[in-house]
């Protein structure tokens, strides 16, 4: 029986098992969505608008405000309404347009526009200053047409109208955001941070809980039948390693297959990125190899082997960045090999690294790598003499 025949009958069991299929297909996908749809920092935010009866300048605030990139605009017909929505966190905040708006604006005299918060938060505040950022653009172009008004002459409406078309001519100064130090950089909010950490958490995972085949395999005797054939040892451990590293590679292309189509996500340069799915694959089927020989029953590592991947993706910077803890913690989550691909996806995605910026990871990707199938063929070849 040679390697290849052995790999393909440990990865003809795992097809067979639907709960397998489940954490292998299902679960990474899902997980990828909620923490992509969740993660998404403070770029857009939902706001509600409820019109008393405003008139002109109030149909002109919400149009500047849905034409806002950063507001997305739900329209109430009550307050109460507008109120439990804030409640309800369906929108960050909601503005209330008094019906008096337009003829107190005409008139000269001030308007004040109700805004509907909650507690104070971050996104809360974050909100209002982008709603803030349009009322004053509103209210400058309404003072250019009342200066207008009062110099040139003419109607309102028709200043208003002026001040629109001068606006859109006018030269703007710019803002630029220079990045100093590039390599503080995190991964992007979304799905271009969910898919890479959850492709190394999961694809770890399941191999670590892979082991519970090999487990139940050597219980069964089934190595032992294997060796009458006769089939050495080597061959054994060859073909496990295969079915391993042929799983580990199967759920990771699917994530970056996902990622790509549906998500959008850009995994930067495809030699370098390529390099590193079939690294960490190595790596990840070197644990579940492993294990396989450290784990005394398959319950064991169907129930330590999430618990350990869980806890070794924290520490590595899949649940979060690891730029955002301490150096020491940094430093502990560098012992892991989570950290080390998380690193290179991050050069790849975040920074536009080519294959030269990730070859440290990649690097000692590949000392974990060979340590761990070393450590691994030694200890499984041992148990099948």
């Amino acid at each position: 029986m040679t390697p290849i025949a052995i790999a393909k009958a440990s990865l003809q069991r795992v097809v067979r098992d639907r709960r397998a299929l489940f954490f292998m297909i299902a679960l990474p996908i899902l997980v990828i969505i909620i923490i992509g749809a969740t993660v998404r920092g403070y770029n857009r935010f939902s706001v509600g608008v409820v019109d008393l009866g405003s008139g002109r300048a109030g149909h002109d605030l919400v149009a500047a405000l849905a034409d806002s990139s950063d507001l997305t605009v739900h329209a109430y017909r009550s307050t109460a309404s507008a109120t439990t929505a804030v409640a309800r966190g369906e929108v960050s905040l909601a503005l209330v347009l008094p019906a008096s708006m337009d003829a107190g604006l005409r008139a000269g005299r001030s308007v004040a526009v109700t805004a509907l918060t909650e507690e104070a938060s971050t996104t809360q505040e974050a909100a209002y200053n982008a709603v803030a950022s349009v009322v004053a653009s509103q209210g400058s172009r309404l003072q250019a047409a009342r200066f207008a008004t009062s110099v040139q002459g003419g109607t309102l409406d028709q200043n208003l109208s002026r001040a629109a078309s001068l606006e859109a001519r006018v030269p703007v100064v710019a803002v630029e955001t220079l990045q100093v130090d590039a390599r503080s950089n995190t991964l992007p909010e979304g799905f271009s941070y969910s898919t890479p950490t959850m492709l190394v958490l999961f694809v770890f995972i399941n191999t670590l809980t892979g082991a519970a085949s090999i487990i139940e395999t050597r219980r069964l005797g089934m190595y032992e039948r294997m060796s009458v054939a006769p089939v050495r040892p080597r061959a054994i451990v060859a073909g496990e390693a295969m079915s391993l590293v042929t799983l580990s590679l199967l759920q990771a292309l699917l994530i970056v297959g996902t990622g790509a189509l549906l998500f959008g996500v850009s995994w930067g340069d495809p030699l370098a990125a390529a390099t590193l799915v079939v690294l960490w694959a190595v790596v990840a089927a070197g644990v579940g190899l492993l294990a396989g020989t450290l784990f005394r029953s398959p319950e064991q590592a169907s129930a330590l082997g999430p618990t350990l991947g869980i806890l070794f993706g924290m520490l590595g910077g899949c649940m979060w960045p690891l730029s955002i803890v301490s150096p020491a913690v940094r430093a502990i989550g560098h012992a892991t090999p989570h950290a080390w691909a998380v690193d290179a996806w991050t050069a790849l995605i975040a920074r536009g690294a080519g294959f030269a910026g990730i070859a440290t990871d990649l690097a000692v990707l590949v000392a974990f790598a060979v340590a761990l199938m070393a450590l691994a063929t030694w200890r499984l070849g041992r148990r099948l003499v």
